[in-house]
């Protein structure tokens, strides 16, 4: 299983993208967390493993463009770098 396997299961996190096969890993996570639901997120890191997850989100905070919604990106920097409990 990849995580192109819950796009393909639930394409409306990505209704208007016209081929959601060729996401990236990272926006594929990008439409999980902001439009998907917490057993949408715990499938990727099912997937992906906390450490990959983490380095995927991180990764993607460093490009100058990111669709994160403020809550949700402020809500995963601390959750998958360990300043959530």
């Amino acid at each position: 299983m990849t995580v192109n396997t819950i796009i393909n299961s639930k394409p409306y996190l990505a209704w208007y993208v016209k081929d959601p096969n060729k996401l990236s890993e990272e926006s594929v996570l990008e439409h999980i967390l902001n439009y998907g639901n917490w057993e949408d997120v715990q499938l990727f890191i099912k997937i992906k493993g906390v450490k990959g997850t983490a380095e995927l989100f991180n990764k993607s905070l460093k490009n100058n463009r990111t669709n994160y919604q403020p809550a949700i990106q402020s809500y995963f920097l601390r959750y998958f770098n360990g300043t959530h409990e």
